[in-house]
């Protein structure tokens, strides 16, 4: 893979991904082409250089032209799995109460390849359990504030975190465009 493929990555990640990379959210997602990226090979570079940080890369195929990208921190995906009412949302979907949470990313990952959509993965983008509950029981309709996600509860705090999120992916794309790596501008 060439090094304009890798910034090309990087850059992508960096994007859609940021407040992962440094460490305010627990994972995020993006969608990728497989015939713009060697995805596989970028996913091994990248999660290798990100591993020491404590994050991950999980591919989950969708297609045969695209696939997720999942970035996440193990720590804070555990942490937000400990969570009770967490555990017990889940379960209604077929998450054990016991599963670790490599178990539950399997879990999310069967349930990405069935038909329909399991919007139950905003628990995993680390929305609030409260919007997630919201965009389900409303079909993704009348929310109050539309932003990183459909909120349906506390549009005061969602708007401040939607403003991190956006002071982090300025930050991070910024340094990235100054060239500099991207495993080096991570928290």
């Amino acid at each position: 893979m060439s090094a304009s493929e890798i910034n090309k990555f990087e850059m992508a990640l960096a994007y859609h991904a940021a407040p992962t990379l440094m460490g305010i959210k627990c994972g995020s997602l993006l969608s990728l082409s497989c015939e713009e990226y060697d995805l596989s090979g970028l996913a091994e570079l990248m999660g290798n250089q990100l591993a020491e940080r404590g994050l991950r890369i999980m591919l989950i195929p969708v297609s045969e032209k695209r696939q997720l990208v999942y970035i996440y921190s193990g720590e804070m995906l555990k942490k937000r799995l400990r969570c009770r009412a967490v555990r017990r949302f889940l379960s209604g979907y077929g998450y054990g109460i016991d599963m670790t949470a490599e178990q539950c990313l399997d879990r999310l990952s069967e349930r990405l390849s069935e038909d329909g959509f399991p919007h139950e993965i905003g628990i995993f983008l680390d929305y609030p359990l409260e919007d997630v509950k919201g965009f389900i029981d409303n079909c993704g309709q009348n929310c109050k504030l539309c932003g990183v996600w459909k909120v349906y509860g506390d549009v005061e705090r969602a708007r401040r975190i939607f403003a991190q999120y956006h002071r982090c992916c300025t930050e991070l794309c910024a340094q990235l465009e100054q060239g500099k790596k991207l495993a080096a501008c991570v928290a």
